[in-house]
Parts: structure tokens; sequence; C-alpha cells
């Protein structure tokens, strides 16, 4: 059985995030293949493009029924992070995976804060358990947030808006930031889950 599988969707960060499980000690699988990632211990939803197509890929794949049969630790990151949601207003006619309720919506502009979000951001209210501490600094790049609410499991600002850094309901758990560009803490972050 594969102890940890990555989606590769055919797009984004999948190999960097490989590699900052690698050099944990953890082998990291790359695949697109339902049955290898239904099998897998632990799973990760990576992303870096836009919600609709992300949905059509993970559709045609067959891996949207594997997500949402998963009871065994899966992590979304970023992108992937925003399809466990229900719907994106970056694409309000491609439903998401819908594993949690409520819809990600898009940043807005303030002044000294334009979009997207880039950079490193200081989070707060991190929950026991996920590897981070209140006031570590973590690496973001998006442009829409996940909504704030029972799941969250810490928060970080952006000008007048509070974000959803990371979630964590039952055996899912989510990552707006790139742990595989947030150093030392983004590291204690993946080895939690791969812990988990």
């Amino acid at each position: 059985m594969t102890r940890l599988a990555v989606l590769d969707l055919g797009y984004g960060n999948t190999g960097s995030i490989a590699l900052a499980f690698e050099r944990l000690g953890i082998d990291a699988t790359l695949t697109d293949d339902p049955v290898t990632a239904a099998a897998a211990d632990r799973l990760v939803l990576p992303g870096v493009g836009a919600a609709g197509p992300a949905m059509a890929r993970l559709r045609e794949c067959g891996l949207d029924s594997v997500l949402n049969r998963r009871t065994r630790p899966t992590l979304g990151i970023c992108l992937g992070m925003q399809l466990l949601f229900e719907r994106s207003a970056e694409d309000p006619s491609a439903p998401l995976l819908g594993l949690l309720a409520g819809g990600v919506t898009g940043l807005a502009p303030a002044s000294g804060f334009p979009v997207p979000h880039m950079g490193w951001s200081r989070v707060t209210g991190v929950a026991e358990g996920i590897g981070l501490a209140d006031g570590d600094y973590l690496y973001f790049a998006h442009s829409f947030r996940c909504p704030d609410g029972e799941f969250t499991a810490a928060r970080t600002t952006y000008g007048p808006v509070t974000i959803p850094a990371a979630l964590r309901r039952e055996n899912f758990w989510g990552a707006q930031f790139h742990p595989e560009r947030s150093s030392a803490a983004g590291s204690r972050f993946l080895e939690a889950f791969a812990r988990s």
C-alpha cells in the first residue's frame, strides 16, 4: 500500500510538494490513478490554477469520487483546500467537492494590500496537533479565501480581511498557504499531517 500519494493533475506544484515530503524522509508517490489514490494511507490534493478546470480534471480522472469517499487523512493545499468546499466565486457554475459547507469568495484589494495576496504572513489562533504555532510566518499566493468557520485551524490577516490559513475536520486537512515554500513551519505542518 502507498503510504502517501500526491495527486498529479498535470499542473501546479505537485513536484515541489512531493520533494518537501521526501526531505522529511517520507516517500511520496505522484499519481492520477484512482485506485492508487484510494489505497493511499495519506492523500494530498495540491492546486495551482482555477477551480473549474481543476474540478474538470478531477472528474475526468475519477478522483472526485475517491475524494468524496475518503476516510483516511487527506490534505488540500491552496486551491486544493478551496476545492473541499461547495462552490467558488471563481467559477460559480462549477460545483466543487462539497466536503465542507460554504463557498469560496474572492479577495478584494485594499490600500497597500493588492490581490493576489503573495508573500509571508503571520498566523494566529493555531489549533493543536497541526504542527504550527501562533506567530509562525507562512508563505501565501492566492486570490480567493475559504469561509472562516468551526473547522478553521489557523488564521492570518491581509489588510482588513481575516483569512483561514489552515483547516481541519476529522480526516480532512487544508492549507491555504504553501507548506512546501514555508520553511521550517511548513515542514512541521507536513510532518504533522503525515503522522496524523
